[in-house]
């Protein structure tokens, strides 16, 4: 999927070194965004973009996915009030990657648990394959 909005990258230099947002898509259309809070920098999840929902983010400067399970666009917090006030925005080198720095309205939660974060749980290290989960202290 493309968009008139972005530039298609021509060469590795111009995708590392550029001054232009030339966001890499996957061949399922999507771009991963990693959103975290603007001022603690809590990481609060992990969503994806198509094409059409970064423009938006970026023209509106609230949070935009493309939810994956629904097939449709996602207005982060329309339901809930949980808006993503978009502070920052950077792209990885590679420009296949998104990292946001958000102000979260209503009650702050991110995660459809009723968590102000998806990433509430720990992974039990060096236990192999069936790992243990245990809660974050974070």
């Amino acid at each position: 999927m493309t968009h008139d909005f972005f530039k298609v990258p021509a060469t590795k230099a111009e995708i590392e070194e550029d001054d232009v947002l030339m966001p890499r898509f996957g061949a399922d259309g999507l771009v991963a965004c990693i959103a975290v809070d603007a001022h603690d920098g809590a990481v609060l999840m992990l969503a994806h973009m198509n094409a059409e929902s970064l423009a938006r983010t970026i023209e509106t400067g609230e949070a935009w996915y493309w939810s994956r399970s629904r097939g449709e666009l996602w207005h982060k917090g329309a339901t809930s009030g949980q808006i993503q006030r978009v502070v920052e925005m950077r792209v990885d080198c590679d420009q296949d990657a998104l990292l946001i720095r958000v102000e979260v309205g209503g009650d702050g939660g991110c995660c459809h648990t009723g968590r102000r974060s998806c990433f509430y749980r720990n992974v039990a290290l060096g236990s192999g394959a069936g790992a243990r989960l245990v809660p974050s202290e974070r």
